[in-house]
Parts: C-alpha cells; sequence; structure tokens
C-alpha cells in the first residue's frame, strides 16, 4: 500500500546554526520552527491539516471581510464565505492551494504561486514567499505582482503563533509595540483604532498576560531606527524569549491569545499585517496594485 500523503502535502526542512524550520507545500505554512530544539512557534504534525490558521499565509487579503462583500472601482464583489458562522469571508484565497516549492542550499525556501482570476476576486496576481534561516533567525519575504489588466485590492498576512516555555500563556510577559487598538464585535469585525493608554490592551511595556482574552487588531506600531516594530513574549522563569519584528509594509498587527486552540491558551497568535480587519470594506490601508506593480513585505521570527 502506498504512503498517504501528507495533508499538507510535500514538507521542505530549512537548517542554519541552531534553527530549523518545516515549510509546507499546501498554503506556503511554516509548520515548524525551532532554536536548539526549543518551538518558537506552535506547530503541528505532519499527519495534521492546519488548525486555526497556524502558520499560513494570508493573502490577497488578511483576517475578515464583512459578508464577503466589498466595492472596488465601482464594482461589487462577493467572496465566498469561509467563516460561515459569522458570516465573514476570512483569510483570503491561498491557505489551501498548493504552492511550488524551490530551495536555495539548506537555509532557503521559496514558494510560488499565480492566483488566477475567480468569483469575487477576479483579478491576477503572481505571489513568491521566500523563507530563509540565518544568525537572525527566520526571515519571510512576500513579494506579488499584479498580472492582470486592471488594477487590483490587495492586503498580505502572516498566522503564526509564538510559543515561548511550556504551558498556557497566563504567565508569559507579552510586548507589542503599538499606541492604538480596535475593539471587535462578535464577528471579529472592528470599530474605529483608539488609543491603548489605559486600557487592558496596553502592553507596551512588557507585562504578564494573566487572564487577559485578546483576538484584536493594533496599529499605529512603534518602530526602530531600522523601521521594524518588534513584538516579544517572555517566559519569566525560564527566561525563554521569542521576538517578531516586521517591516514598514505592516501598518497593522493582530494578537490573539489562542482560545480556540485545541489547547487553549497554549500560544499566542502575532500577525504582521499590511491592514486590518474587513480593510476591502473600510478601505483603510489597502493596496491599489496596478497592472505590473509589485509589492513586498518582510518580516521574521528569532529567539531572544
Amino acid at each position: 500500500m502506498d504512503q498517504a500523503v501528507p495533508p499538507s502535502g510535500s514538507q521542505t526542512t530549512l537548517r542554519s546554526g541552531p534553527y530549523a524550520a518545516t515549510v509546507t507545500e499546501v498554503g506556503a505554512t511554516l509548520r515548524t520552527l525551532t532554536c536548539e530544539g526549543r518551538p518558537l512557534v506552535l506547530g503541528f504534525a505532519a499527519n495534521e491539516m492546519a488548525s486555526t490558521g497556524r502558520g499560513q499565509v494570508l493573502l490577497p487579503w488578511p483576517n475578515r471581510v464583512e459578508d464577503g462583500r466589498y466595492d472596488f472601482d465601482d464594482r461589487s464583489h462577493q467572496l465566498s464565505l469561509s467563516e460561515p458562522a459569522r458570516g465573514n469571508a476570512a483569510h483570503g484565497l491561498v491557505r489551501w492551494l498548493p504552492w511550488q516549492l524551490r530551495t536555495a542550499g539548506e537555509h532557503t525556501v521559496t514558494a510560488s504561486l499565480q492566483l488566477y482570476p475567480q468569483p469575487g476576486y477576479p483579478f491576477a496576481l503572481a505571489v513568491s514567499v521566500t523563507y530563509a534561516l540565518g544568525e537572525d533567525g527566520l526571515r519571510v519575504r512576500t513579494r506579488v505582482t499584479n498580472t492582470g489588466a486592471e488594477p487590483a485590492p490587495y492586503g498580505h498576512g502572516a498566522h503564526p503563533y509564538l510559543s515561548a516555555g511550556s504551558g498556557d500563556v497566563d504567565g508569559l510577559n507579552l510586548t507589542v509595540p503599538t499606541e492604538s487598538v480596535c475593539e471587535v464585535d462578535d464577528r471579529g469585525l472592528p470599530a474605529a483604532a483608539r488609543p491603548v493608554a489605559g486600557t487592558r490592551y496596553d502592553f507596551r511595556s512588557a507585562r504578564a498576560l494573566g487572564p487577559v482574552t485578546i483576538d484584536n487588531p493594533f496599529t499605529d506600531l512603534v518602530r526602530d531606527d531600522a523601521g521594524r516594530a518588534t513584538a516579544v513574549l517572555r517566559d519569566p522563569e525560564s527566561e525563554q524569549v521569542t521576538e517578531l519584528w516586521m517591516d514598514r509594509s505592516y501598518r497593522w498587527l493582530q494578537v490573539y491569545t489562542g482560545e480556540g486552540l485545541a489547547s487553549p491558551r497554549a500560544a499566542v497568535a502575532i500577525e504582521p499585517m499590511t491592514c486590518p480587519p474587513n480593510a476591502f470594506r473600510s478601505g483603510i490601508d489597502v493596496v491599489r496594485l496596478e497592472p505590473g506593480a509589485s509589492h513586498e513585505a518582510v518580516w521574521g521570527i528569532r529567539a531572544g
């Protein structure tokens, strides 16, 4: 009997120094990432499907589109409701598609995909996501080019769940370098951004998560001189640290404390996004990608 095909397709393993990562054919998904054997993300087994978005690429929009309906250039579009219980189109169109994987040595793999026009998104995009391991951990570069004949609305996100230490996240310290946050309704759709100061969402300085529940978009990121914003998860007992950084292309950050995981609150999703939830409806920070034009964004994870 032939061996069963893994649900996430072929697997590519990368190694560099103390770091190792696995990227899958289905969804160009980051299935595992470790440093000296310690998990930096909550991954999943090779014989499992990705669940709750773990490690997936989110495009041509991240997060949600209310009712799956949006207007662009005076035309209305209806996306399939991939989150039917909430009546939303969620996390884009490429999470379950097979990508082509091309390695460059044992440190780097590039996943590529041609997204063709379809009902709800009648636009064409050539997509490449390059995962590279080095001394600074994992670096992920996403490049998207409009290969169609008309402008296209575009947004991008990634969905890693960060891990530091073992057990649930209540005892971990979190730093989120943002000045503003959006409350969300029971469909995960955001209200207007407001300052984090004085709210339970103020993690500008490291503090314990405790029982705080978060599934919110943050913005007005605080950056270093290189333009990077860095979120930090730290275990004060083991002093293990996991950091996620993002370049200026990412103006938003979704933080989710993992209540929906099989082991609730086992990790914290820290999701770099170029635009907020429901951006195709609101127009906030949606990229208007002209024919032939490209957009790039870079983020990464490292052990602190």
